[in-house]
């Protein structure tokens, strides 16, 4: 189907239909309701006659062979490189978006289908495919569509996303997802409501449950100077991260000023305190957007043994054995290679 110059979009998969031509989309809690020839929140759901069609599936605004380390993945196949591809809009409005050209704004699109990405993959020699730069969760029929077929040909799928979704669609991308990197931007709902509009709580429920559904995950924290990055908050979260399991992995990560946030840059002093009090409560934590190596690399929980040096994106690993042990103390590290 056509709809006004867009070509081949696909019905929407998660909606309702209302009275008087009006849909309801249910990709993503915040249930747009949508009039006709209206689009949702992020832009990419449009109701054509009383149906809900997604404007953006197999559009490719970006495509690149990445380090899987820039994800950011530390204990994901860490050395390796992956096919990553993202297309356009966002379900939150967060206005210090690194990628606010793609996420907030409409850029120049390439159409691919599943099979032709998957062929991309497998010609480059990229293990898996990587969702990401925007948000792949309002792309979700593509990403759905393609994690299936690259799942059946070998290929592993990785999501970089801020992990805002309904319950229902997220536990079908789980069946074939096997890492994530998921975006907790802070741990104040207050935080969440002004600055991102959205619900903290949803985020946590979706971190929860991909890690009972053995998905791997790590997760990512901006620190905004003045608005998530007090001592509090930060031992908020890390208290609750280590609930779940004191072994996820922590990217905390230094703001630089972008798209409508003029605040000045993250101070490394306190980004340092920061992350050794997330040390107090994690195992793993990393501090990115930096360039020093001290606060890249892995280190044994057990015996601070080296196990991963990093150096910008060049990695080796360099304390594990062929079986994921320590090769000091052995302890067995949760590091899929």
């Amino acid at each position: 189907m056509s709809i006004r110059g867009v070509e081949e979009v696909r019905e929407a998969l998660f909606y309702e239909e209302m009275e008087n031509g009006l849909v309801r989309c249910m990709l993503c809690p915040k249930q747009c309701v949508i009039e006709k020839e209206q689009v949702g929140f992020c832009r990419t759901r449009k109701n054509v006659d009383g149906v809900l069609y997604t404007l953006i599936y197999g559009r490719l605004s970006s495509i690149a062979t990445d380090p899987i380390e820039k994800k950011p993945l530390y204990h994901y196949r860490p050395g390796t490189k992956i096919l990553s591809v993202g297309s356009w809009g966002c379900n939150m409005n967060c206005p210090w978006c690194q990628n606010h050209e793609i996420s907030q704004g409409t850029p120049q699109t390439q159409k691919v289908d599943p099979e032709r990405l998957i062929n991309i993959a497998l010609d480059r020699g990229s293990p898996g495919i990587a969702y990401t730069y925007n948000e792949p969760m309002i792309w979700f029929e593509f990403v759905l569509d393609t994690s299936r077929m690259a799942s059946a040909d070998g290929l592993y799928n990785v999501l970089v996303t801020n992990g805002y979704i309904s319950p229902d669609p997220f536990k079908l991308l789980l069946q074939t997802v096997q890492a994530m990197n998921i975006d907790l931007k802070g741990f104040d709902q207050r935080f969440y409501q002004k600055r991102c509009g959205a619900d903290l709580e949803v985020v946590k429920r979706n971190i929860r449950l991909a890690y009972e559904e053995g998905v791997h995950i790590e997760l990512t924290t901006l620190l905004i100077p003045d608005e998530n990055d007090s001592i509090e908050k930060i031992t908020e979260q890390c208290q609750w991260i280590a609930s779940i399991d004191p072994a996820i992995p922590l990217h905390l990560s230094l703001y630089f000023p972008a798209y409508r946030f003029n605040k000045p840059p993250s101070d490394l002093t306190h980004a340092i305190e920061l992350w050794n009090t997330a040390k107090s409560y994690l195992q793993y934590v990393y501090l990115g957007n930096q360039l020093e190596s001290e606060y890249q690399r892995t280190l044994c929980p057990d015996c601070s043994n080296v196990l991963v040096e990093r150096k910008g994106y060049q990695t080796q690993v360099v304390g594990l054995d062929e079986g994921g042990r320590c090769l000091k103390c052995r302890r067995q590290i949760p590091i899929v290679r």
